[in-house]
């Protein structure tokens, strides 16, 4: 497989699933945040978000540190041209991508990919409302879904296929660590604040963010122990949103591809692979945003070693 073939198949899957998870913590951040608490300043509100799509110093940059506002940073993030993780311009690359790989893909993935961006384009264009912005996020979130279902049921398993699933997996490891990352260690670092109904909201809304929410309270019953979300976000591999669910897929599809003579690739593979097998109670005696940190040097060395021994 041509290398411009594989690296597009990546960066395809993992602009859409940037786009789509970005969609689903702003609509989750709108729907839940907002109204949790009347105190809550915007910057409490919107900050989290900038830090976890890593647009805070962009934002600064372009506005300062003290301008957060609900209005301006519904702009950034949803299509602020400057921005180059805002949903928009991950929608654009998406289609991007999907153009060079055309020939790899199904005819009713190409489809699609032209559906999801004429229908966003133009309505990110304009200036975003609040209850605009959250109808436009949960219609972007179930399109990505139903691009996922199509890409499942219509390409062939192959080569291609596996660098899909590949860099899907790998951004939602991601987006799933800097989520839990940033709850943990920036929004609530006040341990009174534990039990209060401003940490219930903040769990609940990191659970809904990653759709498992209904999952977590089927399988634990003792309230939102950050303990027990954590070791449900991170290690229960039957949830398809945790990062041990993630790095196994990612395991499957290099499977698919080969590592013969793929060495630095291989190495930190199973470097990142070996970070997930692990304990809660490990995680925790570590602490676990320097657990998280030292997951997302894996995922980033992983990146590198891939994207030199194989998109170059």
């Amino acid at each position: 497989m041509l290398s411009r073939l594989a690296d597009s198949m990546y960066w395809m899957a993992r602009y859409l699933e940037r786009a789509g998870e970005t969609a689903r913590l702003m609509e989750i951040n709108l729907l839940y945040l907002v109204e949790a608490e009347e105190d809550m300043n915007e910057d409490d509100k919107w900050r989290p978000i900038l830090q976890i799509t890593s647009s805070e110093p962009l934002y600064e940059q372009q506005f300062g540190d003290d301008s957060i506002s609900t209005p301006r940073v519904l702009q950034f993030i949803s299509a602020g041209r400057t921005n180059p993780n805002s949903i928009r311009n991950c929608l654009r690359l998406f289609r991007e991508n999907a153009r060079v790989a055309r020939d790899r893909i199904s005819k009713e993935m190409w489809e699609a990919v032209n559906e999801i961006w004429m229908s966003f384009d133009d309505r990110l264009k304009g200036p975003l409302s609040a209850e605009r912005a959250g109808a436009l996020f949960v219609e972007l979130r179930n399109q990505v879904a139903r691009f996922n279902g199509l890409t499942a049921s219509t390409m062939m398993r192959g080569e291609a296929y596996a660098f899909y699933q590949l860099g899907g997996c790998l951004e939602r490891a991601d987006m799933t660590s800097r989520i839990l990352d940033v709850k943990y260690h920036i929004i609530l670092p006040d341990l009174s604040m534990v039990g209060s109904a401003l940490d219930y909201y903040q769990w609940a809304a990191l659970l809904k963010s990653l759709s498992g929410y209904e999952a977590f309270r089927r399988s634990y019953h003792t309230g939102f122990m950050p303990s027990d979300v954590a070791e449900f976000v991170v290690l229960n591999a039957d949830f398809p949103r945790s990062i041990a669910f993630s790095v196994e897929r990612m395991g499957a599809a290099l499977d698919i591809i080969g590592l013969e003579g793929k060495e630095a690739t291989r190495d930190s593979f199973t470097l990142l692979s070996g970070m997930v097998n692990t304990t809660a109670r490990e995680i925790f005696s570590k602490g676990l945003h320097e657990y998280l940190e030292h997951l997302l040097d894996g995922i980033g060395r992983f990146h590198t070693s891939l994207a030199e021994e194989f998109f170059q």
